[in-house]
């Protein structure tokens, strides 16, 4: 499972975090509601496909990847949201939708929205629907080198529903 993967890769950096179990969930806002972690602090790993290469976009759970933003900041010709298809065999030990955004476990860059890094900590799923992992701001940015740039919108009510 991811969760073992990536709790090595932190343990070899004396990285202090914390895993947080709860009941099988399958989208951010229920992950958020059940784990009482607030939304902005709740980060998503969505896979984007800029021009031909595969990327992570992480952002809010409330918010959605702003591909035009993306695409600017990339400044790439085509990006659009990767199909599963495309990138389900890049993440052997993830269920699909719960990888965690540690791309440079993966070969795979990684953006992340400026939103994530003006607070203190960032929680993500570990690599399965049923577990989230907590640690320091400082910390995912030092040990993955996100290009953190504006790449998210606020999901409209309507949306969130």
């Amino acid at each position: 499972m991811s969760l073992l993967r990536l709790r090595q890769f932190l343990d070899s950096y004396n990285t202090r975090y914390v895993v947080i179990s709860h009941s099988v969930a399958y989208t951010a806002g229920t992950i958020a509601a059940l784990t009482h972690i607030p939304g902005r602090e709740l980060a998503k790993t969505v896979i984007v496909k800029v021009d031909d290469t595969l990327v992570m976009a992480v952002v809010c759970a409330s918010q959605h990847v702003d591909l035009e933003l993306l695409k600017a900041a990339t400044k790439a010709k085509v990006v659009h949201l990767a199909a599963e298809h495309e990138f389900r065999g890049r993440f052997p030990d993830c269920e699909t939708g719960a990888m965690p955004p540690f791309g440079n476990l993966y070969g795979m860059k990684v953006f992340a929205d400026e939103a994530l890094s003006r607070d203190k900590e960032i929680a993500f799923n570990a690599g399965s629907h049923r577990e989230l992992v907590r640690l320091a701001w400082e910390d995912f940015s030092r040990l993955v080198e996100p290009e953190v740039t504006k790449l998210a919108t606020v999901k409209q009510a309507a949306e969130a529903a």
